[in-house]
């Protein structure tokens, strides 16, 4: 969710949209059929072809290309340069016609100011500089000066309220965007004290294994100096395991939140939350943990932050796919750890989740999967249901040197 433009009008923060996908592309087909039908009424209004004139070439044809702005993709040009091309090109054509063109009217398009208000509302919601958004709404209101009549002045009052309302919705809009924005490095933020928390458990248990070894190494200094090696060795690798914690966490800081666990507990943390996520309804989920996977030494954070993969996968099955079966499964692939939570489409359609769509559960888990090395992979299945597929480092097996 964040690619950022480095050159003037860059856009501010990514857009959201809370729809359905399927929903989107429905409003999408709407809006080009909305275009159509005013493009034809242009052409009626004008009377087309049956004039014997060329008074309709403006508006036939500034409308599609108003709208050829108003779609060209963000990467191939800026909202902001696109509402500089837009208003300069509206102003141009008016002006143009003013100076030169026959006292005639229907030189005036609609499908052009639609796609201009919608154009400016976008602006308003992106851009970063407001001179865009103020230079393309005095096109919108200068358009109407094209029809040679008394009544442009009526008309063209009537767009400057049209171009308040663009300028209130692309301004709402970018609240509900910088909104989220913060809320999406409010999140961030905490899986950063979450993933430092840990840091302090894990580390602690480490250094207090290793007092305690260091301790029982003086010991049997004297009596039996043969038991040494293995200890030294066990210290070796608790002092390897809380280095590399530290040097994947050190730059995070945490607030407590939630029960402490000791590493080593996984594989029972999961079988708890998948007996949680069955009770007292009609769901059902299972685990299933292959046999290698169940001999893998992880590092304690990564520990964690497959306890989270899997509680935020379930939470998110609760809501979104109510009834239908959950399948957790543990396998080694390629040297790593490969967690898999998948679920199937519900038989039922559901309603809206509660609390709304477009939480910031995967927001967090990916900055705590990547804040460990791991990958993470989100996404539908042909069947139509949903799978969350993380990938995670092996330290090593269990019973392996080292």
């Amino acid at each position: 969710m964040e690619n950022a433009h480095d050159q003037r009008g860059a856009d501010l923060a990514p857009e959201y949209n809370p729809l359905p996908p399927s929903l989107r592309r429905l409003l999408t087909a709407a809006l080009y059929a909305l275009l159509a039908l005013v493009w034809l009424l242009d052409l009626e209004s004008s009377q087309g072809l049956r004039s014997a004139g060329l008074d309709w070439i403006p508006p036939l044809l500034s409308g599609p290309a108003a709208a050829a702005l108003l779609f060209l993709p963000d990467h191939w040009l800026s909202v902001a340069r696109r509402a500089w091309a837009a208003a300069g090109g509206s102003l141009v054509l008016t002006t143009g016609l003013l100076l030169f063109g026959p006292d005639v009217g229907g030189s005036w398009g609609m499908l052009e100011t639609v796609c201009l208000l919608v154009l400016l509302a976008r602006t308003c919601r992106r851009a970063a500089n407001p001179l865009p958004a103020v230079v393309l709404g005095a096109a919108v209101i200068a358009g109407p000066a094209r029809m040679f009549s008394p009544s442009s002045l009526s008309f063209a009052f009537a767009l400057t309220f049209a171009v308040g309302a663009a300028v209130a919705l692309g301004s709402y809009l970018r609240i509900l965007d910088g909104r989220r924005a913060r809320a999406v490095a409010a999140v961030r933020e905490g899986e950063r004290l979450a993933l430092a928390r840990d840091l302090h458990d894990f580390v602690a248990h480490h250094v207090t294994g290793i007092v305690v070894q260091v301790n029982a190494a003086r010991a049997v200094r004297e009596t039996s100096p043969e038991q040494l090696e293995p200890i030294l060795e066990n210290i070796q690798r608790a002092g390897m395991e809380t280095l590399d914690s530290m040097r994947r966490l050190v730059r995070v800081l945490r607030q407590a939140e939630g029960r402490a666990w000791q590493p080593g507990e996984l594989i029972g943390e999961l079988a708890a939350l998948v007996s949680d996520f069955c009770d007292g309804e009609e769901r059902n989920a299972t685990l299933a943990v292959a046999a290698r996977a169940r001999a893998a030494r992880l590092a304690p954070e990564v520990e964690t932050s497959v306890h989270r993969l899997v509680q935020e996968s379930l939470t998110n099955a609760r809501r979104h796919a109510p009834g239908a079966p959950v399948a957790v499964r543990l396998g080694l692939t390629d040297g790593r750890l490969r967690v898999e939570v998948r679920n199937p489409r519900p038989a039922a359609r559901p309603g809206a989740p509660v609390g709304g769509r477009g939480g910031f559960g995967m927001v967090g888990l990916r900055e705590r999967v990547a804040a460990v090395d791991g990958t993470l992979e989100v996404g539908g299945t042909p069947d139509g249901g949903w799978r969350v597929v993380g990938g995670f480092p092996v330290l090593a097996m269990a019973g392996s040197a080292g």
